[in-house]
C-alpha cells in the first residue's frame, strides 16, 4: 500500500502534467478511507518549491448536472479563503465541511463575499499549481460519465491541475451498457426491422438486438477514448486486509471481551471475508457491528456458550451478511429454513436427491465452512436479524435452548466437550467426571477413530501436567485397544491433517507418533472397506441400471482403483450380460480413464489382468456373434490398458527404448 501512496505522490511532484490519474477499486473496499487517511494527509504535508499543496475533495454521488460540480468546487475553495471558518475547522479537527452545513452557508459566498465580510482574493483562483482535485464516486453520478470526464479534462489539459479520480470501473462499465436499455432496445429493433434484418433466421434475435445496440450506442468506446486522453495512469486499489481489519476492530476498544474475541479470530474473519468473493469492507463493518449485538446478547443471556459456537456464529453472521447485502441472492433463499436441523436436511437432500433447488445452500455451506467443522451452523435468529434488522428475542431463545440441549451443555458427551471447547473452560468440579466418562467411551470404542487420536493428544498432555492419574504407558494401551474397537464402526477419514490441526494442546511427542501410526493402519483398512462397499454398490448396477452406473462411475470412480475391490468373476458375469452398446460404452470409459489417471488406478491392474484372462478363457472357440466380437474388443482394450503400465512409470530413456521395440 505504501508503494501505491508513493506512486501517487510522484504524480503530484511532477513539474508538468497534462493528465489525471485514476484509483480503481470495488465498492466498499476502502478507497475513500485510503484517500482521507493515507493520500490526502501526505499531499497536504508536502512542501515543493516553496509551495504547500491544498486538496479539494468532491464526491460526485448523486450529482445531476455539471453546475453542481462547479458549486461544490467553489464552496470547497471558498472555505479555504475564509480565515474564521478555517480557524474553526482547525480547532475542531474538521477537514471538510459537512454537506448539511454547506447548505446553510451564507449565500454571499456566491457573490464574492466570504463569511467574515472580506472580498474574495481572486489570485487564489488563478493559482492552480498548488491545488489537487479529487473526484470520488464517478460511477454514482447522475450525469453522463462522458460529460463529466470532458468537464474534468478542462482542469487537467488546460490548467494542468493535479487531478485524482476515484471510481469502480467495473460498475461504470455496467452502467454504460445498461443505461436507457429499454429505449436502446426499441430503437435497435426498429432499425433492424427497417433494414429487413429482424426476422432473418441467421442469428438469434436477442444477439442481433444486442449487436445493434453496441454499434449504435457504443458509449463504452467513447469512454475508452476520452479516458485514454485524460487518464495517464490507473492504479488498482487492492488493500491489505489484515491491516484494514485491525483498524476496523479498533472501534470495539470499549468492549474488551468482544475485541479480544475478535482479535483472537482475525484469521477467521479474513478467511470468511475472502470467501465472500467481494472486496466490500462496508458490508464487513456492518456484519461485525451486527455481531457486536449478538455477542452482547449472548453474554447477557447465555454467558456459558462455548467458544466454538460463538466462532460459528461469527462466521455465519459475516457470511449471511455478504450473501444478502452484496446482492448475490434474494433474501428468500434462507427465509423458509426454520432451524439448523432443516438446514442440515437440505444439505443431505442436495447430495442424495441431486435437488437443483438446494444446490445454493450446499455451495454456501461448503464455501464458508470449508476447513471449519461444527455440528450447529445455521442460526435462525442471526439470519432473521440480518435480513429484517429486527433482533427477535423469541427466535434467539429458541435457537439457544436447542443449542444448550444438544451440543453445548453438560448433557453433551464429555469427549465432545473436550474437542469443541478449551479444556480450561471446564470447571474443576466437572473435569474428573468428564475424564472418567471419556475413558469409558474409549474403552468401549464408541468414539470415531480420528477423535481417538485427538483425545489421546489431550490425555498425554494432561498426564504430563499431572491433571490425571494415568501414566503414558497405561493411556497408550487403553487407547490402542479402544481404537481397534472404534475401527469396527468408524468411517474413513480423508482430511487427517485438517482434523489434527484442531488439537488445542501440545500433545505431540514420540508416543503420539505410535498412536498416529496405528491410526493410519486402521484408516487404510477403513479406506479399503469403503471402496469395497462402493464397488459393490456401483457394479451391481450392471446390467440392469446402466444409467445409474454411468453417473456414479463418472463422479466417484475415475480417480480411484475401484476394480481392485470387486470380485473378478462376478464382474465378468455382469459385463457379459450387458448389452452390446453398454459393452462399447464401458470400454471407451476405461480407455479415457486409463489415459487421464494412469498413476491413480495402477493398484487395480492385478484385477484387470485377471479379468482379461477370464474373458479370454470364455471367448476360446466361441462362435462369432456380435456379442462375442464386442467382448473380444473389450479384452483388447484391457490389454491396451495393461500395456500402458509396462512403460508409463519407467525412466524417460528406458521408456523411449521400450516404445521403439
Amino acid at each position: 500500500m505504501e508503494d501505491l501512496v508513493e506512486s501517487i505522490l510522484d504524480y503530484i511532484r511532477s513539474d508538468y502534467t497534462d493528465y489525471a490519474i485514476m484509483i480503481n477499486g470495488e465498492w466498499g473496499s476502502g478507497k475513500t478511507y485510503f484517500w482521507n487517511n493515507k493520500v490526502r494527509k501526505k499531499i497536504e504535508s508536502m512542501h515543493l518549491n516553496g509551495k504547500k499543496f491544498t486538496t479539494i475533495y468532491m464526491s460526485l454521488y448523486g450529482i445531476s448536472n455539471l453546475e453542481e460540480i462547479s458549486k461544490k468546487i467553489f464552496i470547497e475553495t471558498t472555505q479555504l479563503m475564509d480565515k474564521n471558518l478555517r480557524k474553526y475547522m482547525d480547532a475542531n479537527e474538521q477537514t471538510t465541511i459537512p454537506e448539511y452545513a454547506k447548505t446553510g452557508l451564507d449565500m454571499a459566498n456566491f457573490f464574492g463575499v466570504t463569511q467574515n465580510g472580506d472580498k474574495v482574493d481572486y489570485s487564489d483562483f488563478f493559482a492552480t499549481d498548488d491545488k489537487v482535485l479529487c473526484f470520488d464516486d464517478l460511477e454514482r453520478a447522475n450525469v453522463d460519465v462522458i460529460d463529466i470526464l470532458g468537464y474534468i479534462n478542462n482542469f487537467v489539459e488546460h490548467d494542468h491541475i493535479k487531478t485524482i479520480i476515484i471510481c469502480n470501473e467495473k460498475e461504470l462499465s455496467t452502467k454504460l451498457k445498461s443505461s436507457n436499455l429499454e429505449m436502446k432496445t426499441f430503437i435497435a429493433t426498429y432499425l433492424l426491422d427497417k433494414q429487413g434484418e429482424l426476422n432473418k433466421p441467421d442469428k438469434p434475435m436477442v444477439e442481433k438486438i444486442q449487436n445493434k445496440i453496441e454499434r449504435v450506442f457504443d458509449k463504452a468506446n467513447d469512454y475508452e477514448r476520452i479516458k485514454e486522453k485524460l487518464i495517464g495512469e490507473t492504479f488498482e486499489y487492492a488493500p491489505k486486509f489484515d491491516y484494514i481489519i485491525n483498524g476496523i476492530l479498533m472501534r470495539y476498544e470499549n468492549n474488551p471481551d468482544l475485541i479480544r474475541f475478535l482479535r483472537e479470530n482475525t484469521r477467521l474473519i479474513i478467511a470468511t471475508f475472502e470467501r465472500s468473493g467481494t472486496r466490500n469492507l462496508r458490508i464487513l463493518k456492518h456484519s461485525l457491528n451486527d455481531f457486536k449485538k449478538i455477542y452482547e446478547m449472548l453474554n447477557k443471556n447465555y454467558p456459558n456458550t462455548s467458544y466454538r459456537i460463538i466462532q460459528t456464529m461469527l462466521i455465519f453472521t459475516i457470511a449471511i451478511s455478504f450473501e444478502i447485502k452484496a446482492g448475490k441472492v434474494t433474501k428468500d433463499k434462507f427465509i423458509n429454513i426454520k432451524d439448523n436441523e432443516e438446514y442440515k436436511a437440505i444439505l443431505v437432500s442436495s447430495r442424495v436427491l441431486m435437488d437443483n433447488r438446494q444446490f445454493y445452500i450446499k455451495e454456501f455451506d461448503s464455501n464458508y465452512y470449508y476447513n471449519f467443522k461444527a455440528d450447529y451452523r445455521f442460526f435462525k435468529f442471526i439470519e432473521y436479524y440480518v435480513r429484517t434488522r429486527i433482533f427477535d428475542m423469541k427466535i434467539f431463545k429458541k435457537d439457544m435452548e436447542t443449542i444448550r440441549n444438544t451440543i453445548d451443555t453438560e448433557n453433551l458427551p464429555g469427549y465432545k466437550r473436550l474437542l469443541t471447547e478449551e479444556y480450561w473452560k471446564i470447571s474443576d468440579d466437572e473435569f474428573e467426571n468428564i475424564i472418567t466418562s471419556i475413558i469409558e467411551d474409549v474403552k468401549e470404542g464408541t468414539i470415531e477413530l480420528i477423535d481417538m487420536v485427538k483425545l489421546y493428544a489431550y490425555f498425554s498432555y494432561f498426564s504430563k501436567k499431572h491433571l490425571i492419574d494415568y501414566d503414558i504407558k497405561t493411556l497408550k494401551n487403553i487407547f490402542l485397544n479402544g481404537m481397534n474397537l472404534a475401527s469396527l464402526r468408524s468411517k474413513y477419514c480423508n482430511n487427517i491433517n485438517e482434523e489434527l490441526a484442531k488439537i488445542a494442546v501440545d500433545g505431540w511427542n514420540d508416543d503420539m507418533e505410535e498412536i498416529l501410526k496405528h491410526f493410519n493402519n486402521l484408516n487404510t483398512q477403513l479406506l479399503d472397506k469403503m471402496y469395497r462397499e462402493k464397488a459393490e454398490e456401483i457394479f451391481k448396477c450392471i446390467p440392469m441400471k446402466m444409467e445409474q452406473f454411468y453417473e456414479q462411475f463418472d463422479k466417484e470412480c475415475m480417480k480411484i482403483p475401484i476394480f481392485k475391490y470387486y470380485d473378478v468373476f462376478q464382474l465378468f458375469q455382469r459385463i457379459s450380460c450387458a448389452s452390446n452398446e453398454d459393452i462399447v460404452l464401458i470400454k471407451e470409459k476405461l480407455i479415457n480413464r486409463a489415459n487421464k489417471y494412469t498413476k491413480e488406478i495402477e493398484p487395480e491392474m492385478k484385477n484387470i489382468k485377471q479379468l482379461k484372462q477370464v474373458l479370454d478363457n470364455y471367448l476360446e472357440e466361441k462362435d462369432t456373434t456380435i456379442k462375442i466380437v464386442m467382448l473380444r474388443e473389450f479384452s483388447k482394450t484391457l490389454g491396451y490398458i495393461l500395456d500402458k503400465y509396462k512403460t508409463s512409470f519407467l525412466p524417460k530413456k528406458e521408456k523411449i527404448e521400450e516404445e521403439n521395440k
